[in-house]
């Protein structure tokens, strides 16, 4: 009985310890078959290495900010903030995400504005998506305080029950509401309120030990399209691991668009971008799912240059990353405990040890693109090196999608090319939702186009507002109505 147990916990530990997960093989087997013919390419990442990102849905559609546009449906904000109701459905759908997408992956937790939970629902729901083996970050405009953050990662006894968060904040001057800045006119009017975002985290590392992942999300129209590089120069500095731009589309509360707003294309944002950092980005080396929706560098600010992990140019870059997704596609080392993080890596170099001169050859290209061994050791002496990724993500109009869902959905084709290509991405979406009561992930679009509509409605009901809304938790003088009437 007890040599049975044993070998049962060394059959478990051989699986815990492969490079990837048999689970995260599989569902990486499943995405990638299932992708359109025309996006299975040398550089596709979707499939190979990872099964895209999650979101969750319905669990706290309220927000207390204006923005123009904004892709909450017109009833999002009649839906009582309600914790149970939030911690309940993240756990179902996170449940679901980790049957159909493996062992591991990163997921959002998204809906209204995340700080309108309190601190320790916040909390639940992000160790929730933790048990589930999701990396979560939550999704927000940024506007809370110290003592907000203070409180999600602490207990009722003051203990760390969070060691590491990530955050993406909001910060664009279509927005409205922001405490000290409630209408800006110009980007560059809300850099304080960023400084003061990453400051944030800065010292809560200093204080309690927490680290952090930081990302900055920005909607883009004509309106600031051209503030676009000055937002990159400035904003690339402050400590953001993470830059991503939103084209604007026609999605959800449309007293909130008007059709000057849909004219702005990936290479639009992408060259206000480059022009921001002064030089080009790279990005042709990887792609995340469909090019007409994903634009992603992946890289590192050494000193003031910005260097890509991969050159597209590159032949031999292109044999490391082909390289990768051959062996250890879908490997990773976020989340897991340091001796498992190494005995992952010993596993993968026994099995691969090719990988070693390939990534050797690779770091030394890497250093000539940042300027030499000189430049980087002092880069690194001084701090001045650490990761950052530029994306840019354009979701579709919701008139485009609802029939390339349902052509989909009922296996027709499109009568016209702007469905067709509708239904392309959507069968090659990164960005999925979990529906636990059908059992489906349906794209981010699908859910923002078609089905937070009636979802919305139905909450009404079930969480009904109260007279008079709670204060904002941990911020002193929130606003305390609804924005949306």
């Amino acid at each position: 009985m007890h040599a049975g147990r044993a070998l049962a916990r060394l059959r478990a530990l051989e699986v815990t310890t492969r490079t990837v997960h048999p689970d995260t093989v599989e569902a990486l087997r499943r995405r990638r078959t299932s992708l359109p013919p025309s996006l299975n390419t040398p550089e596709q990442f979707l499939g190979r290495h990872t099964v895209g990102c999650e979101g969750t849905q319905g669990v706290f559609p309220a927000c207390d900010f204006t923005c123009s546009p904004c892709y909450h449906s017109s009833d999002a904000n009649k839906v009582r903030i309600d914790g149970p109701h939030t911690v309940t459905g993240v756990s179902a759908q996170m449940e679901l995400l980790r049957r159909v997408h493996g062992e591991r992956g990163h997921a959002q937790l998204i809906g209204g504005e995340v700080s309108l939970l309190s601190p320790d629902d916040h909390a639940a729901a992000l160790l929730a998506m933790r048990a589930a083996g999701r990396e979560p970050m939550s999704m927000s405009h940024g506007d809370f305080d110290g003592a907000y953050l203070e409180d999600l990662v602490t207990d009722a006894t003051g203990a760390l029950r969070l060691r590491r968060v990530s955050f993406a904040a909001h910060f664009d001057s279509l927005m409205r509401g922001r405490r000290g800045m409630p209408r800006p006119r110009r980007e560059s009017d809300l850099h304080t309120h960023r400084r003061a975002f990453v400051a944030m985290f800065a010292d809560l590392r200093r204080r309690r030990g927490v680290d952090s992942y930081l990302a900055h999300n920005m909607t883009v129209t004509p309106e600031n399209l051209d503030q676009v590089g000055e937002v990159v120069r400035e904003v690339s500095r402050m400590g953001f691991q993470m830059l991503s731009f939103q084209p604007a589309a026609s999605v959800g509360d449309d007293r909130r668009w008007s059709p000057g707003m849909a004219t702005v294309s990936i290479d639009d944002v992408w060259e206000r971008i480059e022009h921001g950092m002064a030089q080009p980005i790279p990005w042709q080396a990887m792609q995340f799912g469909h090019p007409a929706c994903n634009r992603t560098a992946h890289g590192a600010l050494v000193g003031d240059r910005w260097v890509g992990l991969l050159d597209p140019h590159c032949a031999k870059d292109l044999r490391v990353r082909d390289a990768e997704l051959r062996w250890f596609g879908g490997m990773t080392l976020q989340g897991i405990p340091p001796v498992l993080v190494l005995a992952k890596l010993a596993r993968a170099v026994a099995r691969h040890p090719g990988a070693l001169p390939l990534a050797a050859g690779w770091l030394g290209r890497f250093v000539r693109r940042a300027g030499g061994p000189v430049s980087v050791s002092y880069a690194v002496v001084h701090r001045r090196v650490r990761p950052l990724t530029f994306v840019v993500h354009s979701f579709m109009d919701a008139a485009v999608v609802a029939p390339a869902w349902e052509a989909t959905r009922s296996g027709r084709v499109g009568t016209t090319p702007e469905v067709r290509e509708a239904q392309d991405r959507l069968d090659g979406c990164f960005y999925v939702m979990a529906h636990p009561e059908t059992g489906e992930l349906v794209p981010a679009c699908v859910q923002h186009s078609m089905l937070d509509p009636e979802q919305n409605r139905r909450l009404r009901v079930l969480l009904p507002m109260p007279t008079v809304r709670r204060p904002r938790p941990g911020v002193v003088d929130a606003v305390t109505e609804g924005a949306a009437r």
